[in-house]
């Protein structure tokens, strides 16, 4: 599309790559989208082309102006939070399941946004068809996956494994209904303790199961954390 030898300026550099990116069905949105990204879309109320949107991104540039706006109407937003999930378990694409390394990627970045029940049902269904049945480790891979989105959606900002006990760490400035909490906890036997900190989370002993067994219920008692949930 340019002459080898030829110098480009930043801004036909982005564009190029751009088209490079976004070949799919109904890529020209986003293709118009990181357009505008490039060239800034500057003053919303007037007709300069210039400004922070520019450095910032257009997603980022729309929540930091959403944000502004519900301050100024003095609504609170909460803070946001990344959730983490460390685990001893094999959970990844083997290459005898996928072989290609670019196809394996794109998995691996699909798999990642993997949110809903229905998400993770077309994602299994999909490797499913293509790669045949899915080895133990991807299974693993798709129900963390799973766990991660719906962790975030119960605030829960981090889970981990450590002496036979999965650590449960919830995002800062969430509040927990107290009056749910007995119920809870009757519910699981009172194998779950809380720890009262900073950021308060939930504590559950494993000594009685393997953690490969147990990854399987973290689901249902992430649900019922959800429930706990103060808004």
């Amino acid at each position: 599309m340019y002459k080898r030898d030829k110098m480009l300026k930043e801004t036909a550099e982005k564009r190029l790559k751009a088209i490079r990116e976004f070949t799919d069905l109904g890529s020209g949105f986003k293709i118009a989208m990181r357009d505008l990204e490039i060239r800034g879309a500057g003053n919303l109320l007037g007709a300069d082309q210039s400004g922070h949107m520019e450095a910032v991104g257009y997603d980022l540039y729309c929540k930091m102006l959403n944000e502004a706006i519900l301050e100024q109407k003095g609504e609170k937003t909460q803070e946001e939070f990344s959730t983490t999930i460390e685990l001893p378990i094999d959970a990844y694409i083997p290459a005898t399941y996928v072989k290609n390394e670019m196809v394996k990627l794109e998995l691996y970045k699909r798999i990642s946004g993997v949110w809903t029940d229905e998400d993770y049902e077309d994602m299994l269904d999909e490797l499913t068809d293509r790669f045949g049945e899915p080895t133990c480790e991807v299974m693993n891979l798709l129900l963390i996956a799973k766990i991660k989105a719906k962790a975030h959606e119960a605030f829960i900002a981090g889970i981990s494994y450590k002496n036979k006990q999965v650590h449960i760490e919830m995002a800062s400035n969430v509040k927990i209904k107290v009056e749910l909490l007995e119920p809870f906890l009757t519910k699981y036997l009172n194998n779950i303790r809380v720890v009262a900190a900073v950021n308060p989370g939930f504590v559950i002993d494993l000594e009685k199961k393997s953690l490969k067994n147990f990854v399987k219920d973290l689901e249902g008692i992430i649900e019922d954390i959800n429930e706990l949930i103060e808004r």
